[in-house]
């Protein structure tokens, strides 16, 4: 039978994104975000019993056994950190790994400029990253946590569940609760956050009313929150948050909101054209006066507007984060078009920038 050990060592070096260990299949790795077999024997159930418990803590195979799935982290070797999701399905044990680099991204790497550090040296405010399963939202706060842990002389805070990236102290202190094992639930690690004197606070998902409602006060009561939501673009972001609330609640929450949000990144996750890894299209928002007067006025329609005239200000449309990624050979055109907003438009405008290209 294969061993967990040679399974991860190999998807280190081959950079998989994920190893996905399921009954009658090979090992498949997610290299690029295609899934490719490995070229051994196919999996039976005590092999996935066994690699699942190879790598998981006593606790969790209760959890497994119990409600039928647990999800975990843990580190390889000082390799890499993986996050694990050990769920049953058909009567049997699957196991998918999420590989997790142990060297955490430059702001460069991520290709985020410099305004998006000055957000985080605020006292307050709430600071989102948005995106799909699987977009690297995870890997974009990791390295908002590390640059403020590197440059500021506070307290950090993170609820994450699990914990993926683990961040030693700098000129931080850095305090890291896992939902399960420190704290039972988001909300609990929220409430009791504000007597732990944080100065920012990274709460791993946004994902009910009660913790929404808890991180946005948070945010206006002197703490810089950092948080994700599974949506696609700023505007939805907002849309959602509000949506969230009972009608009677609503404006309340727009104008808390709109004195709160600081700033929207809703992110994409594209393989490169070269074939060498995968590289994050970013929309931005950074809320001014002109944003926090359509959240509280009801008028989010308008929010891509607000971030098409704000390009000054560091602001941009996914589909131009696309357009430009494709302009520079960066990804190919099938990517812009099935992931954009907007595809009349983005349309006219390859057919713009490829012009010249026909010409020559």
């Amino acid at each position: 039978m294969v061993q967990m050990e040679k399974l991860l060592a190999a998807a280190i070096k081959k950079e998989a994104e994920d190893i996905i260990l399921t009954v009658g299949r090979p090992p498949v790795f997610r290299i690029r975000g295609e899934l490719q077999d490995l070229p051994t024997e196919m999996l039976k159930p005590e092999d996935t019993v066994a690699l699942m418990k190879s790598i998981t803590p006593e606790h969790r195979q209760q959890e497994l056994q119990e409600v039928g799935s647990a999800d975990f982290g843990f580190s390889f070797e000082q390799k890499a950190r993986f996050r694990v999701a050990a769920f049953r399905q058909q009567g049997n044990v699957c196991v998918v790994l999420r590989l997790i680099p142990w060297r955490l991204r430059t702001f460069q790497e991520l290709g985020l400029d410099k305004r998006i550090q000055e957000l985080l040296h605020r006292p307050r405010g709430l600071i989102l990253v948005t995106g799909p399963t699987g977009s690297g939202k995870t890997t974009t706060l990791a390295t908002m946590i590390d640059y403020v842990n590197s440059n500021r002389k506070i307290h950090i805070i993170t609820i994450e569940d699990p914990i993926e990236y683990r961040h030693p102290h700098k000129k931080a202190v850095v305090s890291q609760r896992e939902l399960g094992a420190d704290v039972p639930n988001f909300t609990e690690a929220l409430r009791r956050s504000f007597r732990e004197t944080p100065d920012v606070i990274l709460v791993g998902e946004m994902r009910d009313l009660e913790s929404t409602r808890l991180a946005i006060g948070a945010g206006e009561t002197g703490h810089l929150v950092l948080s994700t939501v599974h949506t696609n673009s700023a505007q939805e972001t907002v849309e959602r948050i509000i949506d969230q609330f009972p009608a009677e609640q609503q404006q309340q929450i727009r104008t808390e909101l709109a004195s709160t949000l600081t700033a929207v990144l809703s992110q994409s996750l594209l393989p490169r054209a070269n074939k060498t890894g995968l590289v994050a299209a970013f929309e931005i928002l950074i809320v001014d006066n002109a944003v926090r007067n359509l959240i509280r006025e009801n008028k989010t329609f308008h929010i891509d507007s607000s971030i098409q005239t704000g390009r000054d200000k560091g602001m941009k449309l996914l589909d131009d984060s696309l357009l430009e990624l494709y302009s520079k050979g960066i990804i190919e055109r099938i990517e812009v078009l099935t992931r954009c907003r907007y595809i009349k438009d983005v349309n006219e405008r390859l057919r713009e920038l490829e012009a010249p290209m026909v010409e020559a």
